[in-house]
């Protein structure tokens, strides 16, 4: 199987922590040169100096805020002037919780910004160095909610399946250029988010933290909530040559919870 990635350079948004920093791991450890994205320069530097390195690989951070479109666009520019990029993935920190009846517009459009024209914005940068590498992959970080909407996560829900219909159109444009577009869709995974979930559950019903991890670990077959690391390898295989022909495709990680087909 060819998984190889040497002499490839990848983009890795919100690798301070979490997944995104797990795929930053598996990317180097395929022989891919990384550069990390996020808002914290302290963060970023202690990610890149402990990423795997082989002979000749080069790894680097990128302060950027998926917000800050412009100012997003004009640093990936710089970037990929000074080294071209043949791998994103496009991750970024989800929505806060709420019903979506009682959600403000400007949730929304915050929303949106930071996650589906933080992705436009990115992959407008980056395509032209793919199309000219006759190589590309795009791997977004979404939910499970693509398929299945997640209760009381109403802005959350709506702006992964934007992100995912934008995916697959995407993905039906860039296939002749040797460019795919995939979707990862994480479970219950034990990163920043998942806190935040089970806090929010436990804040509305007065259960304890323990109850709660109980219940939802409940939903899962596999019993357990993920390490960042699965998906992470899930993602990272979706970068390699094996998977050229894996295109518009969204595909769970989530111990076997969601009910659909």
């Amino acid at each position: 199987m060819q998984l190889d990635l040497t002499g490839k350079h990848a983009l890795v948004c919100g690798a301070s922590e979490g997944i995104g920093r797990a795929t930053a791991n598996e990317l180097a450890l395929l022989g891919a040169n990384v550069t990390v994205l996020a808002r914290r320069e302290e963060a970023l530097r202690n990610v890149i100096a402990d990423l795997p390195r082989k002979d000749g690989q080069h790894h680097s951070f990128l302060i950027a805020d998926m917000a800050d479109t412009h100012g997003l666009r004009d640093a990936v520019t710089a970037l990929v002037q000074a080294s071209p990029l043949h791998i994103l993935v496009n991750n970024t920190g989800g929505p806060p919780g709420g019903a979506a009846i009682d959600a403000d517009l400007d949730a929304f459009l915050d929303a949106y910004r930071k996650h589906l024209l933080a992705n436009q914005t990115l992959a407008q940068a980056i395509v032209p160095g793919m199309r000219a590498a006759g190589y590309g992959r795009i791997v977004n970080i979404i939910s499970t909610s693509v398929y299945e909407p997640i209760p009381n996560l109403g802005v959350s829900n709506t702006t992964r399946g934007a992100v995912a219909s934008w995916a697959k159109t995407l993905s039906r444009e860039l296939a002749a250029d040797g460019i795919t577009v995939n979707n990862v869709l994480p479970g219950f995974t034990e990163t920043g988010r998942i806190a935040q979930i089970v806090e929010g559950q436990r804040a509305r019903t007065g259960k304890t933290e323990a109850e709660v991890r109980s219940e939802m670990m409940s939903l899962v077959p596999a019993r357990r909530f993920a390490d960042p690391s699965e998906p992470a390898s899930l993602i990272a295989f979706l970068c390699s040559p094996a998977a050229g022909y894996i295109n518009g495709q969204s595909i769970a990680v989530d111990g076997g919870r969601m009910n659909s087909i």
